[in-house]
């Protein structure tokens, strides 16, 4: 099932730390080669350098997950922050096709497909995304150019609890 907010509910709690929002933000497993592979895909397509990236494993990507109610070990969405509003799952796949140009555009009308269906099949993909495409044995270290579409701290893992 899709999570639900408020738009801008981050800004009110405490635990999140501060961040600039005035670009759509992707926060994505650092781990999973589909994951960093889509935020790789995002960043070559996206000719308007409109999306910044998070880690998951960073300490934001960690509270951003908890904000939600989202376990902050097993990532099992990607979250899509866009003008405050969180977008998840298949959701979250639609409101980055959206904003990229061209005729990626067309594929934003997976918002369409019924939430019951879409959850299923973006499910059924998050439960075997590491035995189907792999796993890194570290997170993705981005490099100079790639870091600078990060948020700040958005790409250095969380300390370990």
């Amino acid at each position: 099932m899709a999570v639900h907010a408020q738009r801008h509910s981050y800004r009110d709690d405490a635990s999140v730390p501060r961040f600039d929002d005035g670009r759509p933000i992707v926060v994505f497993d650092g781990v999973c080669v589909l994951c960093s592979g889509s935020m790789h895909f995002i960043q070559q397509h996206d000719t308007r350098d409109a999306f910044r990236f998070v880690l998951a494993q960073s300490a934001l990507g960690q509270a951003l997950f908890r904000h939600y109610g989202l376990p902050a070990e097993n990532f099992d969405t990607v979250l899509v922050l866009d003008d405050g509003v969180l977008h998840t799952k298949l959701d979250a796949f639609a409101a980055v096709m959206r904003r990229l140009p061209g005729a990626w555009r067309v594929l934003s009308a997976a918002r369409f497909i019924p939430s019951l269906i879409a959850d299923l099949m973006y499910d059924l993909v998050a439960k075997n995304r590491y035995r189907w495409f792999g796993k890194r044995e570290a997170c993705l270290m981005p490099t100079a150019a790639l870091r600078a579409r990060f948020l700040p701290d958005g790409w250095k893992t969380a300390p370990a609890s």
